[in-house]
């Protein structure tokens, strides 16, 4: 070592540097924090309302969302959307339970400038992106149902504009998105049997609810559903969430031993928002929480059959490390949604009974959690080549 050389640090010197840096970690930590928590500061909103929108919109409280399309952070109604390019291919994106629409477009947490599926599939396959936010607290049923309101309302509004539509959920938007085509083609049914019934055959009580249902037709007559062409559930957890299944069974276990604690806890867990409970096997019906039976353990289910003519694409993760499928990697699936419920056996398992036009198509991310298929370069490259 020559005579320039710096004399390295003495012990006593690097001791104390170790100390000093050690002493400065709970500050850079509450700096993260702090960080984080501007940045993500749009997401408290979203969270209340998947933990208590349903007590929020019966309060007709002012933090309740209502469903809508977002552009800049903030609502936007459909005539305003200002919809140009004639024809072209649309695809709206909706978020899962306790989200937002800006899980689709960036994060705090990805490189600087990078953007997510939402503006790279615009951009790369010269498409239109439209995303929607809405009350993750609300029953499924009653989401599904203004989504296709809402559907309806766009497709009436820009008929020049609206080319194929392609759906995309994650999660609980996924639910909605099959909620939407329930009721969707449930109007389009009861449209062609209002054709049927002649106003000379019918009685006059049959009349009156002809007339009721006639109005209600003209302006939810769900036209969205003939440019429909592909739907994408990612993660979704189509015939339910273990997660909410334990809960639930959790507190009738905690209300049958019937004592205080028991019996607090038990009302402490039941306080959660009708969303969340109805995850537990994906109610997408009105009929079904409102049934005396809903709370049973095996309540009833209102099957909701894919439409005809729909492309299905089921993307799910596989959280666990394995080198080959075990029980354990199919339950727990993407740590939130097992493989089971996200194929969905009880609505896309028989390929005979798809309706006419209808398939499935189904891909495994290996290694990838719940959360990380939104950011995941495979899942994008998937709906690249498939949306």
């Amino acid at each position: 070592m020559s005579d320039s050389d710096p004399k390295p640090p003495s012990r006593f010197r690097r001791a104390l540097g170790a100390v000093g840096r050690a002493a400065m970690l709970p500050v850079r930590g509450a700096s993260y924090v702090v960080r984080v928590g501007q940045a993500h500061q749009h997401f408290f909103l979203p969270v209340l309302n998947g933990a208590l929108g349903d007590q929020l919109a019966t309060r007709f409280d002012p933090r309740a969302i209502q469903m809508s399309f977002r552009r800049g952070g903030q609502d936007v109604a459909v005539a305003d959307l200002h919809l140009i390019e004639p024809h072209q291919k649309t695809v709206v994106y909706i978020h899962g339970l306790m989200g937002d629409e800006l899980i689709w477009q960036t994060s705090f947490q990805d490189p600087a400038g990078s953007r997510r599926y939402g503006p790279r599939l615009a951009e790369e396959t010269h498409s239109r992106g439209l995303y929607l936010r809405f009350n993750s607290g609300l029953h499924l049923s009653e989401n599904g149902r203004e989504l296709n309101r809402l559907l309806t309302e766009l497709v009436n509004t820009w008929p020049d504009a609206i080319g194929e539509l392609v759906l995309v959920g994650h999660s609980m938007g996924g639910l909605i998105i099959r909620s939407a085509g329930y009721y969707g083609s449930e109007l389009k049914v009861k449209s062609e049997e209002l054709r049927v019934v002649s106003d000379e055959s019918a009685t006059t009580s049959d009349q009156n609810q002809l007339l009721t249902l006639n109005s209600q037709l003209s302006t939810n007559n769900s036209p969205w559903l003939a440019h429909l062409r592909s739907i994408f559930l990612i993660g979704t957890p189509n015939d339910g969430s273990w997660l909410e299944q334990n809960s639930h069974f959790t507190a009738r276990l905690l209300e049958r031993i019937n004592l205080f604690p028991t019996r607090f806890l038990s009302k402490a867990l039941n306080q959660r928002s009708n969303g969340i409970k109805d995850l537990r096997y994906s109610i997408l019906v009105d009929e079904d929480w409102q049934n005396a039976h809903a709370n049973d353990l095996t309540p009833p289910r209102t099957p909701v059959p894919p439409l005809p003519g729909v492309k299905y694409h089921i993307l799910m993760g596989s959280w666990l490390r394995a080198t080959r499928p075990s029980a354990l990697r199919e339950y727990f699936g993407d740590g939130l949604v097992g493989h089971g419920s996200a194929r969905g056996h009880a609505t896309f398992g028989d390929e005979a009974a798809l309706p006419a036009g209808a398939s499935v198509r189904t891909a495994v991310f290996n290694q990838q959690h719940h959360g990380g298929l939104l950011t995941h370069p495979e899942v994008f490259q998937y709906l690249k080549q498939w949306a």
